[in-house]
């Protein structure tokens, strides 16, 4: 594999960690807020296509709801545990020479 292919997979491994951790009324919660046009100006929330930025802060205008999972989406305990899946270190991809 090549270390963007391992890049890629490692972030679809996180991504789905991550959406493991939540309750079935929090994937609700999820779902219906990316039917909402954007988020409140301060808000908290993750880029689930870019998890990498860590937890970024709505501007309160343009923000792409179809990849977003915003806090007040999910409990504390959640938020808590998302955000030591995202500081765990993950594996570098291997080069072969």
């Amino acid at each position: 594999m090549t270390t963007s292919t391992n890049a890629t997979r490692n972030e679809y491994i996180t991504r789905d960690s991550l959406l493991k951790l939540l309750s079935n009324d929090e994937v609700a919660n999820v779902a219906s807020a990316e039917t909402d046009i954007r988020l409140a100006d301060g808000e908290e929330y993750l880029d689930l296509e870019r998890l990498e930025q860590g937890v970024l802060v709505s501007p309160g205008v343009d923000t792409p709801m179809g990849s977003v999972l915003p806090k007040k989406a999910v409990s504390d305990s959640t938020w808590s545990k998302i955000l030591v899946l995202l500081a765990t270190p993950r594996p570098k991809p291997h080069h072969k020479q």
